[in-house]
């Protein structure tokens, strides 16, 4: 090894300057440095739900499966609700569609802090980048279930059409609701453990408050009402974009369902960087 000389000098040792505030002047440079990060989070999430399970990716599929069936009997038999000449069992099945996703999105999230305590009380990375890893899981749970839709459908004779090509809005659109909702939720379950409990008691109330089993539009007094649920106007888009005999949409609701989302979005945003510098402290 050669020694420094006049013509040779000491290679320049780089400078790590710490400043108060800093963290946050580059916070989502930062995130986007950590980018890794979220991968490696995301491949292990998706290894843990699937790993030493009998029936592998099936789990997926058998909520959807009994959901279904259950609404497709309450509210297709038992309530006569009027499905516009649909298989009954599709629109159950293209609101389970976005519901699921939002559903294990905000499940995912919001103990996302909590399941990762181990990191993040020893490391610095942006915490943001926890519970944006959990949404890969319940991408690869949607796809899985949109396989078994575009099988029912081809079983009903329902073909895809141009629409089709617009799944990806109301998709996004999901994700962004489950991640507005899932970070006041995550930050709030690292001071308050009882979020743990409240999260699937929402769940299981907000699937009813949502059309999932059934249409908003031969409900038309109700539509306004509806869509102060942001999830309402996801769905529509759904059932717009997969089927037929879909109405079409109701402009005024979609906007103010928009809204709502935005709204939980950044104010999401906001509360969990209020207070992510206080999570390795509580957790």
């Amino acid at each position: 090894m050669s020694r420094p000389t006049e013509h040779n000098p000491p290679a320049a040792v780089p400078e790590l300057v710490l400043e108060a505030g800093r963290a946050d002047q580059h916070y989502w440079r930062d995130l986007w440095r950590y980018r890794e990060l979220l991968g490696y989070l995301a491949w292990r999430d998706i290894k843990v739900r699937y790993q030493q399970t009998v029936l592998g990716v099936a789990w997926a599929l058998v909520q959807p499966v009994v959901t279904m069936v259950i609404f497709t009997f309450v509210f297709g038999r038992l309530a006569n609700m009027p499905s516009g000449g649909t298989p009954y069992p599709l629109i159950v099945m293209s609101g389970q569609l976005g519901w699921q996703l939002f559903a294990n999105a905000l499940s995912n999230s919001s103990g996302s802090l909590v399941g990762n305590g181990h990191l993040i009380s020893k490391v610095y990375f942006p915490r943001l980048v926890v519970p944006l890893s959990t949404l890969a899981v319940a991408l690869i749970d949607f796809a899985i279930v949109f396989v078994l839709f575009v099988a029912m459908a081809a079983w009903f004779g329902v073909s895809p059409n141009w629409r089709w090509l617009v799944l990806p809005v109301p998709t996004v659109w999901a994700l962004l609701t489950a991640l507005g909702a899932g970070l006041w939720l995550a930050a709030l379950t690292v001071r308050f453990r009882d979020f743990r409990f409240v999260v699937p008691f929402l769940l299981q109330v907000g699937i009813f408050l949502t059309p999932v089993g059934y249409r908003v539009d031969f409900f038309p007094n109700w539509r306004d009402l509806l869509s102060l649920n942001p999830m309402s106007g996801v769905i529509d888009v759904f059932r717009w974009c997969l089927l037929d005999s879909a109405a079409e949409l109701y402009w005024r609701g979609i906007f103010l369902s928009c809204g709502i989302t935005l709204l939980l979005l950044i104010s999401g945003i906001w509360y969990f960087r209020r207070t992510e510098r206080t999570f390795a402290d509580n957790i």
